[in-house]
């Protein structure tokens, strides 16, 4: 059973450069390449025999792939130690923004291995904690930190919400409003709902929204989150009441530093799909079940849910939350985003009406 706050610390040790060991398949001590220095890379490989791990997406980038697994783009892919591969080249690789600009590297030999499920969870653990989706396999470190991937898939699937404040928040043009914080038990991150009049019994109106910093704060053209944002809250106070998640999904779920990465490879010509893809990234890495845990701990159980993304739909109904209805939510195009929206109609299934 996994512990309180073992995927959290799991995270933090990632995020502060700090060694890690999978344990509970086949065990595998690994660094994040991004917080990984070439000074404490020589201390804790001392004999330069760690081997890079990167996800399927961007070996497919690189054009590499393992034997064993081929197949399947979502596998990790280890890349055998070379003495050029030092760390400054392995975090330029792990860099799709650096593609262009970086000098030719390689070659690069994907070699097999035991670790694969172990792999999975630590790239996973490094893409929740807003790092590029990049590891160093290492030899075994002395006072490493430990987690089993057991508490790893646990808390992924099964996320719980601890509400940690809450007060009343008057907004312009709206009814009364209520600010909740709440606390993730896997990565940390806190999460607010906007809880907006009262519902009269019914399943209220509800707007799951991402967090888009350049976007809902700075107002950029390139997405439509602002508007949404805006549009949602008018929504809600015109119905007399529902309620706003606001979920610290940051670019999609790949988090703010990586999401102005996909945005230079979308200032270079990919979409937004490949741009994630080519960084590490699935098209979405978001998941509702922090957002069906905010419901419930409101005591809502059904909502009538705004939004034209299916998968918003699908993600809160298989979290156990019931859609009710499905309302439309849709932003008038500017010319800086006209494209990005098709692509998310085209390629990721985003509704019209």
């Amino acid at each position: 059973m996994t512990w309180p706050g073992a995927v959290r610390h799991a995270i933090a040790a990632m995020r502060a450069g700090r060694p890690l060991r999978i344990t509970g398949g086949a065990e595998v001590s690994v660094i994040a390449v991004e917080s990984a220095t070439e000074e404490l890379l020589g201390i804790l490989d001392p004999e330069s025999r760690a081997r890079l791990a990167i996800t399927g997406e961007r070996a497919a980038a690189l054009h590499l792939s393992n034997e064993r697994d081929a197949a399947d783009p979502g596998a990790p892919v280890v890349i055998r130690r070379e003495t050029w591969l030092d760390a400054e080249t392995a975090l330029a690789l792990a860099d799709a923004g650096r593609d262009l600009d970086r000098a030719p590297t390689g070659p690069l030999q994907p070699i097999a291995d035991d670790w694969a499920e172990s792999l999975r969870a630590a790239l996973w653990l490094a893409r929740a904690g807003g790092l590029l989706p990049a590891l160093w396999v290492l030899d075994e470190p002395a006072g490493q930190q430990s987690i089993a991937i057991d508490d790893i898939e646990h808390e992924r699937l099964h996320p719980s919400i601890e509400v940690v404040a809450r007060a009343k928040l008057p907004l312009e043009h709206m009814p009364p409003t209520q600010i909740v914080a709440f606390r993730a038990s896997d990565d940390g991150q806190e999460h607010v709902a906007l809880v907006v009049g009262a519902f009269g019994g019914k399943a209220p109106l509800v707007r799951l929204h991402s967090e888009c910093l350049t976007g809902d704060v700075f107002g950029s053209l390139k997405c439509d989150c602002g508007p949404q944002l805006k549009e949602a809250l008018r929504t809600i106070g015109d119905a007399g009441g529902g309620v706003l998640l606001y979920l610290r999904q940051e670019g999609r779920g790949i988090g703010l530093a990586n999401k102005i990465r996909a945005y230079s490879l979308q200032d270079r010509g990919l979409d937004t799909v490949d741009a994630n893809r080519r960084l590490g990234f699935a098209d979405d890495e978001r998941d509702y079940g922090h957002a069906a845990a905010m419901l419930r701990a409101l005591g809502i159980a059904e909502v009538r849910l705004l939004t034209n993304n299916p998968d918003k739909v699908a993600g809160l109904e298989a979290a156990g939350i019931k859609v009710t209805e499905r309302v439309a939510h849709q932003m008038p195009t500017n010319p800086h985003n006209a494209e990005y929206l098709a692509v998310k109609r085209k390629r990721s299934g985003h509704l019209l009406i």
